[in-house]
């Protein structure tokens, strides 16, 4: 018997949040082998009863599924259980909870998030003022960004810029090499807008700076690895930070994800003081 369990995805939409959802389930279990079966925009009982066909051939599947319809909802749910295979749906009882606390009935519309509304179009607008302002580019529109991050090279700048970007913040990056790469409009006015730098321990930025070069095959640039100046050129991004009255993020054991959040909590206190 196959100790790999077979994990039936089945959404009746893109598939993204049930993929996000599962992504945060299987991080709390080690040591699991598991196959991922996708199934997007399933929305007739035919389409379930062949993905179930084949789920019934596995000796360990599980099934996780996003279905706002309630009648297909309960149609896959009592067929799995009928097939004793074991069937977890994930927005089911949260919308129906939720539906009773505001007193209204849920549209049960499939791919409803993604409506092209003033949030979807606000959205693909930050992603795009970010892409372009991205390592210090267009410094003149500075001013337009939500939020500034500002760092030494290779603290998660632009990974963290974009991630912000897709959740609707304006954002541009700008490397820090000395005092002079901080442009004069932010030197001038340090409130201009959410400016927030970003750090790390030098020995991780070392190790992350020599992967690069390694990885371009690049042997000539020593200063740039060197441990010493690392060290020195962190510490002068402290001082930076500290001067200017920006508050810092530590990036050393953050993943991207982590750092937005940061990022967004100390946005929305320069906010609520703005």
């Amino acid at each position: 018997m196959s100790n790999t369990y077979q994990i039936y995805l089945i959404s009746d939409s893109t598939g993204e949040t049930l993929d996000r959802i599962f992504l945060a389930i299987k991080a709390q279990f080690k040591n699991i082998d598991y196959k991922v079966h996708s199934y997007s925009f399933t929305r007739t009982e035919n389409q379930i009863l062949k993905i179930l066909s084949d789920a019934e051939s596995y000796s360990n599947s599980v099934i996780f599924y996003t279905i706002v319809d309630n009648d297909l909802a309960k149609y896959l749910s009592n067929t799995s259980n009928n097939k004793k295979i074991p069937c977890f749906g994930i927005l089911g009882d949260l919308i129906s909870s939720f539906s009773k606390l505001l007193n209204q009935k849920a549209s049960n519309l499939p791919s409803a998030q993604h409506v092209l509304d003033d949030e979807y179009y606000k959205r693909i607008e930050a992603i795009q003022f970010t892409m372009s302002h991205d390592d210090g580019n267009s410094i003149k529109e500075i001013d337009k960004s939500d939020i500034i991050l500002l760092g030494v090279s290779r603290t998660s700048k632009t990974p963290t810029s974009i991630y912000l970007a897709n959740k609707g913040f304006k954002t541009s990056n700008i490397p820090l090499i000395n005092n002079n790469s901080i442009p004069k409009i932010l030197k001038e006015n340090p409130k201009i807008s959410c400016v927030i730098g970003l750090n790390t321990e030098p020995e991780r930025l070392a190790d992350l700076r020599k992967n690069r070069m390694n990885s371009l095959k690049e042997t000539e640039n020593k200063t740039y690895t060197d441990i010493d100046k690392i060290k020195k050129e962190v510490e002068e991004a402290k001082n930076t930070f500290r001067k200017y009255k920006w508050p810092m993020i530590d990036v050393t054991r953050k993943s991207v994800e982590e750092t937005a959040a940061s990022v967004i909590k100390i946005y929305e206190i320069y906010k609520s003081n703005d």
